[in-house]
């Protein structure tokens, strides 16, 4: 009993592959006979029809199955191979896109230079780009890439966005430093285009942060005819800036505590928060002051002359007035 359950158990421990083997050979074996024997129909042709058609039908169908994957597979490979091409091909074309899209914001920006340069024809002008600012929100300070070597000089206006955007402080060779009208140190001349009112314009950053607007004060407008929305350009009496330059726009206007003069607000007709290129008048402002000053000292220094001459020559002086005697 014990050895009969030994062997048993031994059959049952029989690997498999060993069977499959076994079964392999078998029919092997089987197709050799019946080729070499010519034999057909019969037992073991009923025999060759239950055992080798199922696991023919088997055999055809792993294999359709791994066929299948196989094209699966490459047909994968070849979609991701055109994925990646058709991603190279979008990166490009977005590549473009962008550089288009630069382009075209580049070109409106000239196109708005040259149509404030036609704006202002009686000035000689040459363009800048900005190339950095001070720490604030807006463009209060800020440096530009034309310096001396170009021909900027302290005191030049700065122009962009059909208005006045500030003055040249500061000069060096390849850079120059503009302070715009926003600016707390900031102080113009301007005038009322409606009225021909002469007031002045204070730069504000606190009003800018809370309002985006600036301030004027100094109005003298007894007929109250100044309203809102009233243009404001630079003066003639200004000292700095040249005549007739767009400051911006009357937002607000009051009466002051005296009773005698307005004060206000101005909306700039500049977007000091996004400046890229402006325009710097190379003509500076002409002022009857400083003409006369000159005369001046081009008069003294015609007497100092003079008098230089008639120190050196004292005997030929003499000499010319014996002669004027004797004559």
């Amino acid at each position: 009993m014990k050895k009969y359950r030994n062997r048993k158990n031994k059959y049952q421990h029989v690997p498999s592959r060993y069977t499959l083997f076994t079964i392999t050979v078998v029919c092997v074996i089987t197709i050799f006979a019946s080729l070499t024997f010519n034999i057909s129909g019969g037992p073991l042709h009923t025999v060759a029809g239950y055992v080798f058609v199922p696991m023919q039908k088997g055999i055809n169908t792993v294999g359709s199955f791994f066929t299948t994957k196989a094209k699966d597979l490459q047909t994968l490979r070849e979609v991701q191979k055109d994925n990646k091409k058709l991603k190279k091909k979008v990166d490009e074309l977005n590549t473009q896109i962008n550089t288009i899209k630069l382009e075209k914001y580049e070109l409106e920006n000239y196109r708005k230079l040259l149509d404030l340069d036609a704006k202002y024809p009686a000035y000689d002008k040459v363009a800048a780009s900005v190339v950095a600012k001070d720490s604030s929100n807006w463009f209060s300070s800020f440096t530009i890439n034309k310096g001396s070597n170009d021909g900027i000089k302290k005191g030049m206006n700065v122009i962009a966005d059909g208005g006045l955007v500030g003055i040249v402080t500061d000069v060096g060779r390849n850079y120059s430093t503009v302070r715009s009208i926003i600016n707390d140190l900031s102080n113009v001349s301007g005038m009322i285009t409606s009225t021909y009112d002469n007031i002045n314009v204070s730069g504000s950053l606190k009003d800018m942060n809370e309002k985006g607007v600036i301030t004027f004060s100094e109005l003298r407008d007894n007929k109250n005819q100044v309203k809102n929305g009233d243009s404001i350009v630079t003066s003639y009496v200004s000292d700095q800036y040249q005549q007739g330059i767009l400051i911006g726009y009357v937002e607000k206007v009051k009466k002051d505590s005296n009773n005698l003069t307005k004060s206000g607000t101005i909306t700039p007709a500049v977007d000091f928060e996004h400046l890229e290129n402006v325009l710097v008048i190379k003509n500076l402002k002409q002022t009857g002051d400083t003409g006369d000053a000159s005369q001046q000292d081009k008069d003294n220094k015609s007497h100092d002359v003079q008098n230089t001459q008639t120190t050196k020559n004292p005997s030929e002086n003499n000499k010319g007035q014996e002669q004027s005697q004797g004559q």
